[in-house]
């Protein structure tokens, strides 16, 4: 079949065709992402929840959809190898989850300061001692500020979706960075749900690294401009000039990429009920069990909005204060010990004693319904005051 496969135009890809419901797990949609991506190669080493994933784009390897796939020796080693098989301007993919993440962090600033378009899932989880393999994304959290796009997805759908485009916005010139796509493991990565997907046969264009902005390396070309430029080895104020503007060219370079994810994602994040005074505000699978408080909300009369939050990097800044300027509550679950998303939406706004950072689950600990509606109430309540206007949602 891969031999079939037919390049088409990504957004015709995205969303130009009928697609079929299959009933999958988070780990099988990565692969069926990874099969119409056009990819030349994979790397990968096991780690749960993420070793389904790529055992099954493995699979696509022995099927003929990759041109090389092999393990290496831990995520480190994954990690530079594929940024050696990017430089070569191969468009790569891998993945890896919690401890992996943290063993391999030396390597993600240095995608993002090469400007390599690499695309990696993360199937997030516990990172703590004593050791826990549940789901959580306190990762997340670390990776901030690594110069990569940052994406982060609610269910299978999402987490399909947003791998294919991911790989169409990293690669824009004017962007050509890293990016990752993140889920909540296990919660995702192996649950069933259902995915609608275009035909097999259709792909993304390949990968054309004459279109890159820094050049490829090969044995005719010097490589990238940190490696052949020996001033930023220096020390002295010309080195750290340099370094500091190739840096703000990271920045920017994440900052351009707000019109293709525009684009091709439909927006950095999606607002329902925009008019109403009290949103939940969240990002991957949280949003799901928003979506089920909501229910229990506006059966007990209190009108409330939610607020998706698909890019974490670059930040919806402009977006979050438009939705949220006539907000008075804004409820920030996530499945985290330290409230990341609460305190990079605080940071956004105005008035953010508006925002409660909560409820944070972490350990891997599901979040029931019940607990988004009690943070709910409890900061309808405070004092002992009622809030019938908000309750009512005047």
């Amino acid at each position: 079949m891969a031999g079939l496969q037919r390049e088409v135009d990504p957004e015709y890809l995205f969303s130009g065709v009928p697609r079929r419901q299959v009933f999958i797990t988070g780990s099988e949609a990565v692969a069926e992402a990874v099969k119409r991506a056009n990819a030349d190669m994979a790397i990968a080493y096991p780690i749960t929840p993420q070793s389904e994933s790529m055992h099954l784009v493995g699979d696509l390897f022995a099927q003929g959809y990759l041109k090389d796939y092999y393990r290496g020796e831990n995520e480190f080693a994954v990690m530079a190898a594929v940024h050696g098989a990017s430089l070569g301007g191969g468009r790569v993919f891998t993945a890896t989850s919690g401890p992996g993440t943290l063993r391999a962090m030396e390597m993600f600033p240095v995608w993002a300061g090469s400007r390599q378009p690499i695309v990696c899932a993360f199937m997030c989880r516990g990172v703590s001692l004593p050791p826990s393999i549940q789901p959580e994304n306190i990762e997340m959290a670390m990776l901030l500020d690594t110069g990569m796009l940052m994406f982060h997805a609610e269910d299978a759908q999402d987490l399909y979706d947003l791998i294919l485009r991911a790989f169409v916005i990293a690669e824009q010139p004017d962007v050509h960075l890293p990016a990752g796509v993140f889920v909540d493991g296990f919660f995702v990565t192996h649950t069933r749900s259902a995915v609608a997907l275009p035909p097999d046969d259709l792909k993304l264009p390949a990968y054309d690294p004459r279109r890159a902005p820094v050049p490829t390396f090969d044995m005719e070309t010097p490589p990238i401009r940190i490696v052949r430029d020996p001033l930023l080895n220096k020390s002295n104020f010309i080195s750290y000039s340099a370094n500091a503007s190739w840096h703000q060219e990271i920045v920017a370079a994440a900052e351009r990429a707000r019109k293709h994810i525009r684009r091709y994602m439909g927006g950095l994040l999606e607002v329902e009920d925009p008019y109403a005074k009290i949103f939940l505000a969240a990002s991957g699978t949280a949003v799901s069990q928003s979506r089920e408080a909501l229910k229990v909300l506006r059966s007990e009369g209190i009108r409330a909005g939610l607020i998706k939050i698909k890019s974490v990097r670059p930040f919806p800044t402009e977006e979050i204060v438009a939705a949220t300027a006539h907000a008075e509550l804004i409820v920030v679950p996530e499945f985290n010990i330290g409230g990341w998303l609460a305190r990079e939406i605080k940071a956004a706004i105005d008035n953010n004693r508006r925002v409660v950072g909560g409820p944070r689950l972490f350990g891997g600990m599901t979040m029931p319904t019940e607990l988004i509606v009690n943070e709910v109430r409890n900061a309808l309540d405070w004092s002992g005051a009622k809030r019938p206007d908000l309750r009512a949602g005047i």
